[in-house]
């Protein structure tokens, strides 16, 4: 008995459907609620999009009905299609408004399904009243192709169970519709198995008819299958998604994006580029700490990033990493372009205003602040991944990284603010920087772990 058990549990597994059942299983556990949540709502407006479906498709059910001739007359016959089509009409209205509303429990949603298939085997049902032939004339009906519409409609939920549901209802509804025309009246033989005696005669050609529902189910049985390998790819392009919108928050969206899009991460291999680097610093951040509580130091840096990162980003730089309370932000290292040192002294001066005002506005309000250093160098550099297998990060080396950081920390033997070197400067200007206020040239300045003077520029 565990034997044939385990067989047939190997029979499922070497099935199409099964296979792309358990891979859209697997998808679905990594993900996280919240990214299930965004799926749930796409599904949602997919369902509005099938009442207005449904809606076009009983306008022309009614139609249809409305301009085909009819040899009976009003009083004569007993007309339920008209009845039917005002109820589904009805239901699909309440349908499409609790669509927009709310989330369609799945209980409504089989309902519906039924219900489709109801109405279609109704109006196919009523032809032979209309015409008043025997129950096999509808057997002939081409309106039963309107059965793979609404199996297809459920195909736009990338759930393959409502696919099912429907083309079980509809193969079983053609069976049933079937077997009352055979067996009406048991003393009327229609089966045939003459095939134009079938084409020319209200006779029934059971090969025929089965040959539907084969159809039917097969039909079905596809669609299933490709949309839950669909949904199995859908829900890992939503995983990856929003693990990427998740590496932005974590890395420049530059470097996000090269990680996204990158087939592999080569370690120890980088790229040369010239760029400018940028570090910004809160002087006196140190002891600031010790004389205020935690929760206070770690709103002041939220504070001050939330005013930096913005500024650095809005002039073409890459935040490469945050230093406690210093930034190191990158112009031309993620990715090359011609104005990099002009970008890093545009975004140096806005950082100056920008960080007097924050300044201002948190000793108005009361709160601790410090004010903000900031250095810029340019020069070529080397841009790549580093680490060990299991922890990589992008990072910029070269002599501008080092630069940039001592004169960030010469501001305060300076008595300055913001420092660039003179090369830098000029290279910049070249780029079409026009300083907006005062500069300062600091001739032959000596710093600490630097072999030569160098020419610097106070910015502001």
């Amino acid at each position: 008995m565990a034997d044939m058990t385990e067989q047939t549990r190997g029979w499922r597994r070497q099935t199409p459907l099964w296979n792309a059942r358990w891979s859209a299983r697997q998808a679905r556990a990594r993900l996280p609620e919240r990214v299930l949540n965004q799926v749930r709502a796409q599904q949602s407006k997919t369902e509005c999009l099938i009442g207005w479906i449904q809606l076009a498709v009983v306008i022309t059910f009614t139609v249809l009905y409305t301009l085909a001739p009819k040899t009976f007359a009003d009083h004569d016959t007993f007309q339920p299609v008209p009845y039917a089509l005002s109820a589904y009409f009805l239901f699909t209205v309440v349908r499409l408004a609790l669509a927009y509303r709310v989330h369609l429990p799945d209980w409504f949603l089989y309902l519906s399904i039924f219900i489709d298939m109801a109405l279609l085997f109704l109006l196919i049902w009523s032809f032979h009243l209309q015409y008043e032939q025997p129950p096999a004339f509808y057997l002939k009906a081409p309106t039963l192709l309107y059965v793979f519409i609404f199996i297809a409609l459920r195909a736009l939920r990338f759930e393959a169970r409502f696919v099912i549901a429907a083309g079980v209802t509809a193969a079983a509804g053609w069976l049933f519709m079937m077997g009352y025309a055979i067996a009406l009246d048991p003393r009327d033989d229609m089966i045939t198995r003459d095939y134009v005696e079938y084409m020319t005669s209200n006779s029934v050609l059971l090969g025929a008819e089965f040959d539907k529902v084969i159809s039917i189910l097969m039909v079905t049985f596809i669609l299933a299958v490709a949309i839950v390998r669909a949904r199995a790819l859908l829900l890992s392009s939503v995983a990856e998604s929003t693990a990427a919108q998740d590496l932005s928050r974590f890395f420049s969206p530059e470097v996000a994006r090269r990680i996204v899009e990158a087939e592999e991460i080569g370690i120890g291999s980088g790229e040369a580029r010239n760029a400018a680097i940028l570090n910004i610093d809160l002087r006196g951040f140190t002891p600031m700490t010790e004389a205020h509580s935690p929760d206070e130091v770690m709103r002041l840096l939220s504070d001050y990033q939330a005013v930096m990162v913005p500024i650095v980003r809005k002039h073409g730089g890459s935040i490469d990493k945050f230093l406690g309370d210093g930034i190191l932000a990158t112009f031309g290292a993620t990715r090359e372009h011609g104005t990099y040192a002009a970008d890093a002294l545009r975004c140096l001066e806005e950082i100056v205003s920008a960080a007097e005002q924050w300044r201002s506005e948190r000793e108005a309000q009361g709160q601790p602040s410090c004010p903000v250093n900031a250095a810029v160098a340019a020069g070529r550099v080397v841009f790549g991944a580093v680490g060990e297998e299991n922890r990589l990060e992008y990072t910029v080396i070269g002599d501008p990284v080092n630069l940039s950081a001592k004169l960030e920390k010469h501001n305060v033997a300076a008595q300055t603010r913001v420092l660039t070197t003179a090369a830098t400067f000029d290279l910049a200007r070249a780029q079409g920087f026009v300083p907006r206020g005062a500069c300062r040239s600091l001739p032959a300045q000596s710093m600490t772990g630097v072999r030569k003077p160098m020419d610097l520029v106070a910015l502001g």
